[in-house]
């Protein structure tokens, strides 16, 4: 397996290009002139074995479809860094916390935390599936281009109130992240350039392309690999 099998968008910045490369689910590779970072890989998408080297990986949450020690492994080196909620750092070792609204340079790079979490209760009932602070939404800052991966989240304040950002993922998936009228209603009020729905529920685009439809200004993207696997576990989230 190599970056060939996957989907790889370009984007002008600055510094130069930035490529998205689509691993599948909630799993992406931004790339930066030689630089490599990764958001939550999975191995379950991808052969991280045949992949680059990461310079960073990011970690939204400790869910695990997102914190894969077996794909973290197959790409960290010596010099990676591993940044992660506070409540994952324990789990992978010599990893570094970044809260929410806490920001850091790497790379050339800006990295910002933002918070992440559910407002509604878990399949089960038995609470949120996404607590305040225990999950991070990021932006990226590459070359003048702002870049917000959403994670795991619903319909927050925080989310709402991010402003100039060019390229968006936002997950599509209820109860457990956004629904479609969620996902429209976020996308309005941030007004991303670029939007790519990810994590999501094939079932919901229907919806979800109906409530964007003649929105001007948006170049809504759908990506194959994006959706649901049919080998993750439905009676809970892969969230």
């Amino acid at each position: 397996m190599s970056l060939a099998l996957h989907v790889t968008d370009t984007h002008p910045t600055r510094m130069g290009s930035l490529e998205i490369t689509h691993l599948g689910h909630a799993s992406l590779l931004l790339t930066v002139g030689d630089r490599h970072f990764y958001v939550d890989p999975y191995a379950r998408f991808a052969d991280y074995a045949t992949l680059p080297d990461a310079d960073a990986i990011l970690i939204t949450h400790g869910h695990h479809d997102h914190l894969d020690p077996k794909a973290i492994a197959a790409v960290r080196t010596e010099e990676t860094r591993i940044l992660c909620p506070a409540s994952c750092v324990e789990r992978i070792e010599q990893s570094t916390a970044l809260r929410n609204g806490e920001s850091i340079h790497l790379h050339g790079v800006g990295v910002q935390a933002i918070p992440a979490y559910s407002v509604a209760k878990g399949r089960s009932g038995k609470g949120l599936l996404h607590k305040p602070g225990d999950g991070n939404s990021y932006i990226l800052e590459v070359g003048g281009v702002r870049v917000l991966i959403a994670g795991d989240t619903h319909s927050t304040p925080e989310l709402k109130a991010q402003q100039d950002i060019d390229i968006a993922f936002l997950p599509l998936r209820t109860p457990f992240t956004l629904s479609a009228a969620e996902l429209s209603e976020v996308t309005l009020e941030i007004k991303p350039k670029v939007l790519y729905p990810y994590h999501l529920d094939p079932t919901l685009l229907p919806e979800l392309l109906e409530r964007l439809a003649g929105v001007e200004g948006i170049d809504l993207r759908i990506r194959p690999r994006s959706g649901l696997s049919s080998d993750l576990p439905q009676s809970e989230p892969p969230g």
